[in-house]
């Protein structure tokens, strides 16, 4: 269908007053200005984080060109980011991750080896490595609002924490070099699943 068609009818049902925004999720660019065309789009929802920093390319200038504001999902990379995941078999038997590209075989480690030069940085900065990637996702600009997956209380906290998590532009540089975009080994999902992703 097309995005015309989608966006049309969530116009109406804005126009009835059931629903007072819009927003799109995993939006390609082209997608995003005909979606905005069609009706001011609010916010688009898309992964980002250390690891999945594809949208820097292409999506977060648009967003931000048209004044869309971008909520980041799995800014944790899917947990992997906490530095809580030392081995595959740190997941539950029924935990998706164990199948999934970024966390499975060759994949996994040399994932694990930037997890841990992050540790070395959330050390040195009196955080925790979790702390430090949200800190990261917040300096990437005041229009972007991280959604970390949260189970537990002390997660929640702990989360909030990063908030005062100052880092500085050289901060910023070495994390970057350490996982500059294209970093992590193994794609967000199989091969299905990224046939849905920034379309």
């Amino acid at each position: 269908m097309p995005i015309e068609d989608t966006v049309g009818e969530m116009a109406r049902l804005k126009e009835e007053g059931k629903i007072r925004f819009l927003g799109l999720s995993e939006a390609a660019p082209a997608t995003i200005r005909r979606a905005h065309a069609t009706h001011p789009i609010t916010a688009l929802q898309t992964e980002y984080s250390l690891w999945s920093r594809d949208v820097e390319s292409g999506i977060l200038p648009t967003v931000r060109e048209l004044g869309i504001g971008f909520v980041a999902y799995s800014p944790l990379g899917r947990g992997f980011l906490t530095g809580e995941i030392k081995s595959p078999n740190d997941f539950p038997e029924d935990d998706y991750r164990r199948f999934h590209p970024r966390f499975t075989g060759e994949n996994f480690e040399r994932n694990i080896e930037l997890v841990r030069e992050i540790g070395e940085i959330a050390d040195e900065k009196g955080c925790t490595p979790a702390q430090l990637a949200l800190a990261w996702v917040l300096a990437r600009g005041q229009d972007i609002v991280p959604i970390p997956g949260t189970k537990r209380r002390t997660y929640l906290q702990q989360n909030i924490g990063a908030l005062s998590v100052a880092l500085s532009e050289s901060d910023l540089e070495r994390i970057d070099k350490i996982i500059p975009p294209g970093a992590a080994s193994g794609d967000r999902y199989h091969a299905q699943g990224m046939t849905t992703v920034n379309r």
